[in-house]
């Protein structure tokens, strides 16, 4: 069968080179799909949310978000893409920070077309890899290690003996599941499951692999197959779990979904600090699981599920409301405001979607970018005074939005308002 290609997202602010790259570059020959270009950050940031490509190649010094800043925040909507830097040599030490936004690639400038053809090619060859990774089974047929034969019966098992909690622990340090006796982290069950499009379970034991592939970017863990689904027990503090969980149940549905054409569905159960509360936690990830929306792929956290969220159409208007209230605040994120109605990113973000038929970030540009408006024309302010009421630290920035949002920039407004109201 003929591969398909891997499309491909190119932002850079030099004009000339963007415009060389996008142009002289022979895409579908290394096996890309150009589908779009950005002179900047936040275009950028639309266009994947938009284009969900499996390459976003970008400077790493950009207007409005740096690139450093669009990789993280990539990796928050789109996990599943893959980013590589072009950088002056000056910016790789500050390049190496991001090496955990699933940065493929690092390309010093100035940079020759040949030598981008070429590492086009390696990049290509890495995405086929993982590709073929998340595909197949693993090649050596082993059997269930320790720590799985260790949680198996924890997490399926309903029993519990007087002792259980330290004698588990003490067996969890001998198959180096916990590190030492000062090795206390918290614990959550996930439930993975793939799905045929009517909505049968086709999950293979090989998933087990794929899933363990991508939790051990952000998590400690073990995983295993039990009548017919991927089970994994994460282990992390809360912090840990608040940054990386949300992400992980996106990025295991988008590689299901983009290399494998399944629908995948996940459960997430709360957190527990105990291994013989496992069993509890398996049984709140099968809830979620089966409380979840079987026509769409992603994540259920049981804590979503709770009377206290409301789902739904509630939850999609109490996110309106906290984001009128709290537009001005410069780091307003998907991620802080679901931290507000205390509920999980992936489940805001879906139910916003849903609800809207926007995503987050349009709808906080647009919110912002009305609000300035009628400053502009209400107040006498001062444009950066009004860029900062806004949510904006960068008046260059907020300039550009607005133009792109309203089709003249503030001053050019402001100046046709006063000789509109000296000529009245």
């Amino acid at each position: 069968m003929a591969k398909s290609l891997y499309s491909v997202i190119v932002a850079d602010d030099e004009d000339e080179l963007r415009e060389a790259v996008c142009t002289m570059i022979p895409w579908e020959d290394y096996g890309f799909r150009l589908v779009g270009s950005a002179s900047n950050g936040l275009d950028a940031l639309q266009m994947v949310e938009e284009c969900e490509p499996d390459l976003l190649l970008t400077d790493i010094r950009m207007p409005f978000i740096s690139g450093i800043e669009l990789a993280r925040q990539v990796r928050e909507i789109r996990p599943a893409t893959n980013i590589a830097f072009l950088s002056g040599y000056d910016d790789f030490e500050y390049a190496k920070q991001a090496i955990q936004y699933n940065i493929i690639s690092y390309m010093l400038k100035p940079l020759t077309m040949e030598g981008l053809s070429k590492e086009l090619q390696n990049i290509r060859q890495k995405i086929d890899t993982q590709f073929a990774m998340f595909r197949q089974a693993p090649s050596s047929p082993g059997g269930l290690d320790l720590q799985t034969a260790m949680l198996m019966p924890l997490v399926l098992d309903d029993y519990a003996e007087p002792d259980g909690e330290q004698r588990a622990k003490a067996y969890a340090r001998q198959c180096g599941l916990l590190h030492d006796i000062e090795d206390c982290p918290y614990y959550i069950v996930m439930v993975s499951t793939l799905l045929e499009a009517d909505e049968a379970n086709c999950t293979p034991p090989s998933f087990v692999a794929s899933v363990n592939r991508l939790s051990t970017k952000y998590l400690r863990g073990a995983h295993f197959f039990a009548s017919g689904k991927v089970i994994s027990v994460l282990l992390g503090n809360p912090s840990d779990f608040d940054k990386y969980l949300h992400i992980l149940a996106d990025e295991i549905p988008q590689m299901a979904d983009r290399v494998l054409g399944k629908r995948c569905r996940i459960g997430i159960s709360r957190a527990t600090r105990n291994l013989t509360a496992l069993h509890d936690a398996y049984r709140e990830a099968m809830e979620a699981l089966r409380q979840g929306d079987r026509m769409e792929s992603g994540a259920q956290f049981i804590s979503d599920l709770s009377p206290t969220v409301k789902g739904g159409e509630l939850l999609c208007k109490r996110a309106m409301e906290a984001l009128n209230q709290h537009y001005m605040d410069a780091d307003l994120s998907l991620v802080s405001l679901s931290g507000m109605l205390t509920v999980s990113p992936n489940h805001l973000s879906s139910c916003i979607k849903k609800y809207t038929g926007e995503t987050f970030i349009n709808i906080l540009i647009r919110k912002r970018m009305e609000a300035a408006r009628e400053l502009l024309i209400s107040s006498p302010l001062k444009i950066q005074e009004i860029a900062q009421r806004c949510g904006y630290t960068d008046q260059h920035y907020f300039s550009y939005c607005f133009k792109k949002y309203c089709g003249e920039s503030p001053s050019t407004m402001r100046r046709r308002l006063d000789r509109e109201k000296a000529g009245e």
